[in-house]
């Protein structure tokens, strides 16, 4: 683990809620996780921002910028357009050292096209991955989902190395020693899927230094039975946001169903606590976001919807990768867990 503080460069400009909420998810991140917040944004926006909600200027650094990526801009020629962007700039504290992590909840496309152009691909990666934690059934148990979106046409082995990347993050940050890969595909046996899955199983199946289960239906994902599931980020985005839907219809529907009245009142306070928890363990926001595996620094894209909880949980998230040394955990291990098909399939 990292001695020093994190230093975490955070796009102040990116997001529904830009600058007021990402603010708020930056002081709590100081307050409570010990690191060092570079807001990166315009000045005289953020000092607003400040003077509307607290009584003197907190101590953070502003790290000037110009302007930002649009969500209806195409990501690359904006950011080309835009060299002073807020997201081009907060990527450029990482590549000049200045700061050990980027979290962003603006335009995503623009997210990932700016750690690629910036800071590059790691030695080895064909294309990076979004991976996204979701719970399971089983308490205090996540799955880590990639990709969720970096990749809408993959080649089987962007799979591969997806899961070897997701097998060195569940070791290194989760604790985990021994993580279960498993494929997403339409059923368990391996004959089950399209090309892609096909030719992925037995990339996956010949790589001995992966724990590889076998496939994994959609009904599998969230059961705890595996710790990584690799799929191409078209399927991986449909899969995370029904299952973000799906939390949030839930909690929705144990607020409409809890009894009414003096007893009801009464009840739900005794609840309280449990519905807490049930709120913890479904709610997107206590994720942050997803981490961007596979480019030359870490990189948090959070939600677009982020507010200040998601926020601060995306800044735990990159706190927890720097710490943890997962760019140097995948850059030093890669080469000695991968089996790339010398066909390039």
């Amino acid at each position: 683990m990292g001695s020093t503080q994190a230093r975490i460069a955070i796009d102040a400009m990116g997001g529904d809620h830009a600058p007021k909420e990402i603010i708020a998810g930056a002081l709590r991140a100081c307050e409570e996780l010990d690191v060092k917040v570079l807001l990166v944004g315009d000045p005289e926006q953020i000092q607003d921002a400040f003077q509307a909600e607290y009584q003197s200027t907190p101590k953070l650094e502003i790290v000037p910028s110009e302007g930002m990526i649009e969500m209806h801009e195409e990501p690359l020629t904006s950011l080309r357009k835009k060299p002073k962007a807020s997201i081009n700039v907060a990527m450029d504290l990482v590549k000049q050292g200045r700061a050990d992590a980027v979290v962003s909840a603006g335009h995503s496309g623009a997210a990932m096209a700016a750690a690629l152009l910036r800071l590059g691909r790691l030695k080895g990666i064909d294309r990076p991955a979004i991976g996204a934690l979701l719970p399971t059934l089983v308490a205090g148990k996540s799955v880590l989902i990639l990709d969720v979106g970096a990749n809408v046409d993959c080649r089987p082995k962007f799979l591969e190395q997806f899961a070897v990347m997701g097998s060195i993050y569940s070791r290194s940050v989760l604790g985990i020693d021994e993580p279960k890969v498993g494929l997403l595909n339409i059923g368990e046996e391996p004959s089950k899927g399209n090309e892609l899955a096909l030719k992925a199983h037995q990339l996956l199946q010949k790589n001995s230094r992966i724990s590889f289960i076998g496939n994994a239906e959609g009904r599998d994902v969230l059961t705890g039975d595996f710790d990584v599931v690799v799929c191409d980020g078209f399927a991986g985005n449909i899969l995370l946001k029904f299952a973000e839907a799906i939390g949030e219809v839930l909690l929705q529907i144990l607020r409409e169903e809890l009894p009414q009245g003096v007893r009801g009142k009464l009840g739900t306070a005794m609840l309280k606590p449990n519905l807490r928890r049930i709120g913890q363990r479904i709610d997107h926001a206590e994720h942050g976001g997803g981490l961007l595996l596979g480019v030359a620094g870490i990189s948090i894209i959070s939600h677009g919807s982020s507010q200040a909880p998601s926020i601060f949980n995306a800044i735990r998230l990159a706190k927890e990768a720097v710490d943890h040394n997962v760019l140097d955990q995948i850059r030093s291990q890669y080469q000695k867990v991968t089996a790339i098909a010398p066909d390039g399939e």
